[in-house]
């Protein structure tokens, strides 16, 4: 019998779509009840750690309404010696929609899963950048 467990690199990939989709329940849905969520170049102000789906979906339920993003122009998810770990290098292409700003941002994700869930989500991109085309905005 075929498994129909999803693994780390699918999640990812899903996890991509659900954000270019602005779905960000979807996206939340995606993670196991205890995920963590890491930004470790967080900047000041901004969450660092996020701990539970629910914290999650709070930190991402307006991120639509904030910066309207129009398109991943690369993405590359790599699967690892371990199945239940994925890492991608992707960007995203925008625009910030408080300041009308562009929005152009790469990063760097790491994605584990247990029994079909995310239960770590860690993502390293440039706060300078962020801030950049944040400036004049509340966020």
């Amino acid at each position: 019998m075929m498994s129909t467990s999803l693994t780390a690199v699918d999640l990812l990939r899903r996890s991509l779509d659900k954000f270019l989709a602005k779905d960000m329940k979807g996206w939340a849905d995606l993670c196991a009840d205890d995920v963590v969520a890491e930004f470790p170049f967080a900047p000041e102000g901004t969450p660092a750690r996020l701990e539970g789906r629910d914290a999650v979906y709070e930190y991402l339920r307006n991120y639509p309404d904030v910066i309207d993003v129009h398109k991943l122009p690369s993405v590359q998810i790599h699967a690892t010696d371990d199945p239940n770990l994925a890492v991608a290098e992707w960007s995203a292409s925008g625009t910030v929609l408080t300041n009308g700003n562009a929005y152009e941002m790469s990063y760097a994700t790491f994605v584990t899963i247990r029994d079909g869930q995310i239960v770590n989500y860690r993502e390293y991109w440039n706060p300078q950048a962020f801030l950049a085309a944040m400036s004049g905005s509340e966020f």
